[in-house]
């Protein structure tokens, strides 16, 4: 069984990372979609309600028990060790995204060469798309929820609400 880990923050998960994840359904028998406890970054969502939005929007994808949903924190290769995986997934969107990418699958692979990174391009509707300009949109008054999963959107909505 091919395992691949497709590290994140997800705050919050995107049509965009929906989109990397079906394509790279295409290529693995199951996606572990790992989100990381990222101490420098301020979330707006905490872990557990992003893997609960995930859980969610990947439900609505059909792909069953195939995509699970985990968090982690500490060295990505050791986790993906941990879960048995040869393959760290990453998404691509623009050319600013390749060269962070290639500094972070270099590093990765020098920690363990037994682990490697595959990069799916972003769907061409989704390029554009992140979570901080979703959150940001969103907190302007912009209508996001043709970017995000059905069950990502009331949530958004509602956290920005309460935070106003």
């Amino acid at each position: 069984m091919r395992t691949a880990v497709y590290p994140g923050s997800f705050d919050p998960i995107t049509k965009g990372h929906t989109s990397i994840l079906a394509s790279g359904m295409k290529a693995f028998d199951r996606i572990v979609v790992a989100v990381l406890h990222n101490p420098r970054k301020t979330a707006m969502f905490t872990v557990d309600e992003r893997i609960e939005m995930i859980r969610e929007s990947t439900a609505e994808m059909g792909f069953g028990d195939r995509i699970v949903v985990d968090q982690f924190d500490g060295l990505l290769v050791e986790y993906c060790k941990q879960q048995g995986a040869e393959v760290i997934l990453r998404g691509l969107r623009a050319v600013a995204d390749f060269e962070y990418e290639l500094q972070m699958a270099n590093m990765n692979r020098h920690l363990n060469p037994d682990v490697e990174t595959v990069f799916i391009m972003a769907d061409d509707a989704y390029f554009y798309v992140s979570s901080n300009l979703v959150k940001e949109a969103a907190k302007l008054g912009g209508d996001v929820s043709e970017l995000v999963p059905g069950p990502v959107s009331d949530r958004l909505q509602a956290k920005i609400e309460a935070q106003r």
